[in-house]
């Protein structure tokens, strides 16, 4: 089987909506395309974002209600101005904080914005741009009439699950949902407009990255919310009951992450019914991926070896048991289908010796290299597996990830003293630039992939956290860059460290 090549590069990990900015969020304007010129600057070769999708619940990228489908709020206001879907002055800017996003005001505020430009592009724009519209509906109908039917459904439904919509509607009787689609048309035809723009500004964005020989490494969460436009439109393929509630739900047992475990709640997979239909909706789901990205990174990858499944009704993930997944089955269709496929397998956890060996055997097969956080290193001895000197080339090595505390962070308030001391005799420093010394090691690291946070590459503290697991809400998903920070110094920093450890590759 041939594999994809992972050459010696590195990279940093930002989700565009953590981009400076006036409108509330980061979205794909000007400032996206500054940062890949950072990127450019740097030496880098790797731009890692987070799902690209809607957010859901708790305004959680890894809870959307499409696997498909692309944020709205990403959507850059200056690029709908450029295309005559908005004049400028529609565009009335409410003061948001800087430092964060406050969601329910951008919520608010991009959806006025979009349901005008929206209004204004069906009014006013000129025939190539309604075929173009035309065009990316039909291209994208196998999960777009879906997805947009279903947040059309939302907004009728206030908002509602939808296993509380009327009984025909959740059960998809065919006359309801062509009643649906008859009465709804203008909201169905809004929702495709967004995803339209989404892609139009994405893809031109990446084509804009690869011309700079940035490369993009999506990610993929191995669940999908319940409710979601994926579990209501194709039911078949996940474990629910009669009454279309889930059986079992996802999480994983205690780990060094949560005393209890971590009880995600997404409903588990029809394994089954998956295998007999040669996982075509994970061919279509991976192929969508490759679209968005150049790289994919599989969040839980352990998932398709064995899950952790838990009793719907459990208040946490402590009583769970184990089962196990075609997984090798599922890779050999999705290699079939797409050719060698460049993936990153997030293989982080608590195993025992036959999951560990299982999981590893899985990544072996088809090539994907696993990933190591180096900020998890210091805890034990010099044997500790994810210290530099014990990495091997095969493998992702992180400062940390969305999931972390900062280096400084983590140094200042979540290590213990013992740590402290393991890593300033380890990396030979003071621990006063713990953030740099953490990336010097890692760029200097046999890995082959090497990548740090934004947050990291700026030595910001605690409060720069994007994500604590197992708690939901603000701050959560809310940093925000601060404006012009990304220098062209701090650049020369980066690439310099990049070309003396041999990770420079345009």
């Amino acid at each position: 089987m041939i594999r994809p090549r992972f050459p010696r590069a590195s990279g940093v990990i930002l989700h565009p909506t953590s981009f400076a900015g006036k409108f509330g969020i980061g979205d794909l304007g000007e400032a996206a395309y500054r940062f890949v010129d950072f990127l450019h600057a740097a030496g880098q070769t790797y731009w890692q974002v987070l799902p690209l999708g809607p957010t859901g619940f708790g305004d959680s990228p890894y809870q959307s209600p499409s696997a498909f489908a692309g944020n709205p709020l990403l959507i850059s206001p200056e690029r709908l101005i450029a295309l005559g879907h908005l004049a400028a002055n529609e565009v009335r800017v409410p003061e948001f904080p800087a430092e964060r996003v406050d969601y329910g005001a951008v919520i608010a505020f991009k959806n006025d914005l979009l349901n005008r430009a929206c209004a204004n592009f069906r009014a006013n724009a000129p025939a190539e741009q309604h075929r173009a519209f035309a065009q990316f509906c039909k291209t994208h109908a196998t999960w777009l009439e879906d997805v947009a039917l279903f947040l059309a459904l939302k907004r009728a439904n206030e908002w509602r699950a939808w296993g509380d919509w009327d009984v025909a509607i959740k059960t998809r009787a065919p006359a309801a949902l062509a009643r649906a689609r008859r009465e709804l048309a203008d909201e169905i035809e809004n929702q495709k407009y967004r995803q339209w723009q989404f892609f139009e500004q994405w893809l031109a964005l990446k084509q804009y990255a690869s011309a700079r020989h940035i490369r993009i490494i999506g990610d993929v969460p191995i669940y999908v919310a319940f409710d979601s436009a994926d579990v209501w439109a194709h039911a078949e393929q996940f474990l629910l009951d009669g009454k279309l509630k889930p059986k079992a739900v996802a999480g994983v047992p205690p780990d060094y992450f949560s005393a209890t475990g971590q009880l995600w709640g997404n409903p588990l997979y029809r394994w089954e019914t998956m295998a007999a239909e040669k996982f075509a909706w994970w061919i279509a789901r991976f192929r969508h991926a490759f679209l968005l990205g150049d790289v994919v990174r599989i969040d839980h990858f352990r998932g398709f070896y064995n899950y952790w499944a838990v009793p719907a009704s459990a208040e946490n993930a402590i009583k769970g048991k184990w089962l196990f997944t075609p997984g090798a089955e599922l890779f050999r269709e999705v290699t079939r289908a797409l050719g060698a496929v460049a993936i990153i397998a997030e293989d982080l956890g608590q195993y025992d010796a036959k999951s560990r060996a299982g999981v590893d055997a899985l990544q072996a097969e088809f090539g994907f290299p696993g990933m190591k956080v180096i900020q998890f290193a210091f805890g034990s001895d010099a044997s500790d597996p994810f210290l530099p000197h014990n990495l091997p080339r095969d493998c992702v090595a992180y400062t940390g990830t969305h999931d972390n505390d900062t280096a400084v962070g983590w140094y200042q308030v979540s290590a213990s003293e013992k740590e402290r001391d393991f890593a300033r005799r380890y990396l030979g420093r003071d621990g006063s630039d713990i953030a740099w010394d953490l990336i010097r090691a890692t760029w200097a690291s046999v890995a082959d992939t090497a990548l740090t946070t934004a947050q990291d590459l700026l030595a910001l503290g605690h409060a720069a956290r994007y994500n604590s697991p197992s708690t939901s809400g603000a701050p959560n998903w809310c940093w925000r860059l601060a404006p012009n920070v990304l220098t062209d110094a701090l650049a020369a920093r980066l690439r310099d460290l990049t070309v003396v450890y041999g990770r420079v590759t345009d």
